[in-house]
């Protein structure tokens, strides 16, 4: 049996909104939308990837709060785990540095304006649940 390598995703809320990164590369993923995130490293924890991924990619300085249970598998042997994260006080905004060209902070009605990577629907799907009741 392949080990399975994890792969994290940070939903990342500001004031309700979620933020949505769009993929540059490779190829046959660009155009669509993702959370960001990024290989676990061997001997990294899930959460620490996290952190770093989000500050390789995006600039900022953040924490993970929360795993959104569940767990969506991706291409074998890679399967995505989302946390819920937030910046830190103080932090740039995130702006898009690898793997990404565009960023967007989506309120809970816009969600779905964007064409979402197919293995990210049903993490964000889980991760927004309660966006409306006010809860992120």
């Amino acid at each position: 049996m392949t080990e399975r390598i994890v792969v994290v995703g940070a939903a990342l809320f500001d004031g309700g909104r979620l933020l949505a990164a769009r993929r540059s590369a490779p190829a046959e993923l660009a155009g669509r939308w993702e959370l960001p995130g990024g290989k676990v490293e061997p001997g990294e924890t899930p959460e620490a990837a996290l952190v770093r991924e989000l500050c390789e990619e995006l600039g900022v300085e953040s924490e993970t709060v929360e795993r959104i249970p569940g767990e969506w598998p991706l291409r074998s042997p890679y399967v995505l785990q989302v946390w819920t994260a937030r910046l830190h006080p103080g932090s740039a905004g995130p702006r898009p540095l690898q793997d990404h060209d565009a960023l967007r902070w989506l309120a809970p009605e816009e969600i779905w304006d964007v064409d979402w990577l197919d293995q990210d629907v049903a993490a964000v799907r889980e991760a927004t649940a309660g966006l409306d009741a006010g809860t992120r």
